[in-house]
C-alpha cells in the first residue's frame, strides 16, 4: 500500500463520511468541514506526525465561499499533507490553530487581512501587512483596485524630444560640414531627407 493510500484510509477511519481525499503528486489534499478543523489539524500532528508547519492561507471561490488551506509535513514519516475547509463567504469565521500549530499565529494574520476570514481565539488578529486605514480585503476576487491617477512621464523619451526633460545631447554634424553657414544648413536639410551630406571639396 503506497503512502497516500495509508494516509486516505487513516482518515477515512477517523472521520468517516465527513472527510474528502485526494491524491497529489506530493502527498495528500485533505478535505474536512469547518467544525472539525481544529480537531483535523491535531490528528495530523498527532497521528500521522506531521509536526512541521509550513504554511496557511487562504482562497476566494467566488459563490462556494474561501478556502483555508494549511500544508504540514511528516519529517518523521517523509509525507506532506495539505488539509483544507471551507467558510461561508458572507461570515467566513473559523477556530484558530495557534494552539495545534504556534507557526499558525503569523499566517492566520495574513489571511484575516487580505480575505477577511476571523480566527476565533486568536490573540491578536490584527493588520500585518497593509497601511493604517485600508479598507478591504484586497485578494477577494470582488475586490476593486482604486483607479491611480495618471501622471506624465517627468523626462523625454528619447534623446533630444520635449524640452520638459533632460537636456538632449549635441547633435555632431558630419565630418568637413561646419556648425553655421549655408553648408550646415544644406547637410540639415539632407539629414532631414534621409540622404547623406555631401561631401566638401578641397578648395571648398
Amino acid at each position: 500500500m503506497s503512502a497516500a493510500a495509508e494516509l486516505t484510509a487513516a482518515w477515512t477511519d477517523r472521520f468517516g463520511d465527513d472527510v474528502t481525499t485526494e491524491e497529489t503528486a506530493g502527498g495528500l489534499s485533505v478535505g474536512v468541514p469547518a467544525d472539525r478543523w481544529v480537531e483535523a489539524l491535531t490528528f495530523a500532528r498527532d497521528d500521522l506526525a506531521c509536526a512541521f508547519f509550513d504554511w496557511l492561507t487562504g482562497v476566494d471561490e467566488l459563490g462556494e465561499g474561501f478556502a483555508v488551506v494549511v500544508h504540514v509535513y511528516s519529517l518523521e514519516r517523509r509525507h506532506h499533507l495539505l488539509v483544507r475547509t471551507r467558510v461561508p463567504r458572507d461570515a467566513p469565521s473559523l477556530p484558530t490553530a495557534i494552539g495545534v500549530y504556534r507557526g499558525a499565529a503569523w499566517h492566520e494574520r495574513e489571511t484575516a487581512e487580505m480575505f477577511g476570514v476571523v480566527f476565533e481565539g486568536h490573540p491578536n488578529l490584527v493588520p500585518l501587512l497593509l497601511p493604517d486605514g485600508f479598507e478591504g480585503h484586497p485578494l477577494r476576487k470582488d475586490f476593486v483596485l482604486a483607479a491611480r491617477v495618471a501622471k506624465p512621464w517627468p523626462g523625454a523619451k528619447e534623446p533630444g524630444e520635449s524640452g520638459h526633460g533632460a537636456p538632449s545631447r549635441r547633435r555632431v554634424r558630419p565630418p568637413g560640414v561646419p556648425d553655421e553657414g549655408p553648408w550646415a544648413e544644406a547637410a540639415e536639410r539632407r539629414r532631414a531627407a534621409g540622404r547623406p551630406p555631401r561631401e566638401r571639396g578641397p578648395d571648398a
